[in-house]
């Protein structure tokens, strides 16, 4: 397969935002969203996917987060369509369990085309750094829809909120990475339908 890139740009009055994916790269990225913890979950899911990202967000963060986080995970999740294509010839499918100290978080992905979430992640803090948490499941809602897939996260077991903010993003990085893989039995779509 040739390198698999989508580039995406998306302005309103509230947040600027510009994201590139190589979804066969190294884990090399460039992230700048104005939120430390933010970037960071998203470094993590770079790295662990092995993603290059290139993501470069100016918000309107003088009002909060909420923009800056959901418009963000709209421009992902259309950059990662993007680079996919018609989805010929990919495994489509990907799960992970991902340990990290006390958490176990789990992920699984079917690049449908069919956008749908299903997250369960109770946290005990409303925020994480500059982070509102319940951004995390606005973020991840936003990337389903913007990538039309069907995307399962679950926080296991876990007790430190940070561990578990970061366990779910990295498993997210490695179930995408699964899913977007070559399968070399399969040239067309995998799909009785014809299409995703």
């Amino acid at each position: 397969m040739e390198q698999r890139i989508g580039n995406c740009h998306r302005e309103t009055k509230e947040t600027q935002i510009e994201v590139t994916i190589c979804l066969d790269g190294q884990g090399k990225n460039d992230i700048h969203t104005g939120i430390g913890f933010f970037d960071h979950m998203l470094d993590g899911f770079a790295r662990h996917g092995l993603f290059d990202l290139t993501v470069h967000v100016n918000g309107d963060l003088d009002v909060d987060c909420h923009h800056t986080v959901e418009d963000t995970g709209i421009v992902l999740g259309q950059a990662i369509s993007e680079a996919l294509g018609d989805k010929a010839g990919i495994k489509r499918y990907g799960s992970f369990l991902l340990p990290m100290d006390e958490t176990l978080a789990m992920c699984a992905i079917d690049l449908s085309g069919r956008p749908y979430l299903n997250y369960d992640a109770n946290y005990t803090v409303e925020k994480i750094g500059e982070l509102d948490t319940e951004m995390i499941r606005e973020f991840f809602y936003a990337v389903s829809y913007g990538a039309m897939m069907n995307l399962h996260l679950k926080i296991l077991d876990g007790v430190n909120n940070h561990h578990m903010a970061e366990a779910m993003f990295k498993a997210f990085g490695k179930a995408l990475d699964m899913a977007t893989m070559e399968e070399p039995r399969m040239k067309e779509v995998w799909s009785t339908k014809g299409s995703l």
